[in-house]
């Protein structure tokens, strides 16, 4: 009996000896430092080696040197490049198993799994839900994710189920409109997509129109995603007169270069393919404030438009996926493949990274995103820059590069949610969530 009591006791002093060292530890004023990565931060014009701390989920420091004894975690990012967290403005995260087309249905993706892994912190759904299905995609979706996830209303007012794309009747601005101005903080734009009339309807402005109200009304961008037309819808038409400075061009590199040239039915392409120059109308547009982005997609680039418009110094203003189950293993993959093949065609690094940061922030007036201000949301990608002979390849033919990004660690809100290679010390496996907060950060 006193053999146990006195290992009881024994045991008692252990527990407290060991609870009063731990806290007698000084509190460390950083959860994370980072140090020895190159800095590329476009909005504050950063582009050096410099480290960085992290404190209570925001950036607190970025400095030449920063003592990394004095971070709860150090991350060794030597030799590798640190830029904000992507934001990724095409995406289709609508999943489920009720709807059809990219809208609660297989085709969608649950957000954690596919952005993390590619350095993306923040993602724009590209039209999936309408006003009538948004409440359950913010439930569905948003208030499940750790990833922000941001969306563009489609105005078909299911959104983007495959079966009412192209009926008018389900267009509604007002209650688009209504729904955007009631939720704020998470819809940012108004999107069109698909719509492919007939009979009457087969050459008809009313979709854009009705898209352009609801963004008129609701303060917000449009983004377009032309179907097809008979005769075709004139992008010059789009871009010049139905536009505003702001709305959005989404698969940009992509359409049907032949027509205006041997068919009149379909999409147009802005690179004149037996010119091999960027239309004069796309130019002044971009040139006017019109945003052109990538929505690479399943199918939506072609080299014949890619290469031309780089080459002339014509860069999408945006880079982004269109990412979904039909276009994540193919030819696109994901954000860093997407940005290395915009490399690999002559766009230099810089200005890849300002195409998938800074600027999308400002395309969807969220100017504290997209950057790594201090005070600003520790939302962090570290890369490396492999070197190396790599292919990259569309729906018209293959290019190479000697270059290719690798996301190495994804910070999102001052927390690591993805770490390739174990560059931190120490590597900390948190334990299964239980607990999913709304759209705030991490979960719990």
């Amino acid at each position: 009996m006193k053999q146990k009591q006195l290992l009881l006791f024994s045991m008692l002093i252990f527990f407290c000896t060991g609870l009063m060292a731990q806290q007698n530890e000084p509190v460390k004023p950083y959860s994370i430092v980072i140090k020895g990565g190159h800095i590329i931060d476009p909005k504050n014009n950063v582009d050096a080696v410099m480290d960085i701390a992290v404190k209570d989920g925001k950036i607190a420091l970025i400095a030449k040197n920063i003592d990394g004894s004095q971070g709860t975690q150090l991350v060794n990012a030597k030799g590798m490049y640190i830029t904000p967290g992507l934001i990724d403005l095409h995406v289709h995260f609508f999943w489920g198993q009720d709807g059809t087309g990219y809208m609660n249905a297989r085709a969608g993706l649950p957000a954690d799994g596919f952005t993390f892994p590619a350095g993306v912190t923040t993602v724009v759904d590209a039209g999936s839900p309408g006003y009538k299905s948004f409440e359950l995609y913010k439930k569905q979706t948003i208030d499940q994710s750790q990833t922000r996830v941001l969306a563009m209303l489609n105005i078909v007012s299911e959104g983007m189920d495959s079966r009412n794309e192209s009926d008018i009747e389900h267009m509604d601005p007002k209650a688009t409109a209504d729904m955007a101005k009631k939720y704020p903080e998470h819809i940012v734009g108004v999107k069109l997509a698909h719509f492919s009339g007939r009979g009457p309807l087969a050459h008809s402005w009313i979709p854009t129109d009705r898209a352009l109200e609801a963004g008129r009304l609701a303060n917000i961008p449009i983004m377009v995603d032309f179907g097809s037309a008979t005769p075709f819808l004139p992008l010059d038409s789009l871009f010049n007169v139905k536009f505003r400075p702001g709305d959005m061009y989404t698969h940009a590199f992509g359409g049907d270069p032949q027509v205006g040239l041997t068919t009149q039915s379909g999409r147009e392409s802005i690179v004149n393919v037996d010119t091999k120059k960027v239309k004069d109308y796309a130019i002044k547009a971009q040139k006017r404030g019109v945003i052109f982005d990538v929505g690479f997609g399943g199918s939506s680039f072609l080299f014949s438009q890619g290469i031309p418009a780089i080459k002339s110094g014509f860069y999408p203003n945006s880079i982004s996926t269109d990412l979904h189950t039909g276009s994540m293993n193919n030819a696109m993959k994901n954000m860093p493949n997407i940005m290395s093949l915009f490399m690999a065609m002559g766009m230099p690094f810089k200005d890849v990274i300002k195409a998938s940061t800074w600027n999308p922030a400002q395309q969807i007036k969220r100017p504290e995103l997209g950057n790594l201000s201090v005070g600003s949301d520790a939302d962090i990608a570290i890369f490396t820059l492999r070197k190396g002979d790599f292919g990259y390849y569309a729906r018209d033919g293959k290019i190479a590069g000697k270059e290719r990004l690798e996301t190495e660690m994804t910070i999102r809100a001052g927390r690591i949610v993805y770490n390739l290679n174990a560059i931190a010390e120490p590597n900390v496996i948190p334990n299964a969530p239980r607990v999913r907060p709304a759209n705030g950060g991490p979960r719990q």
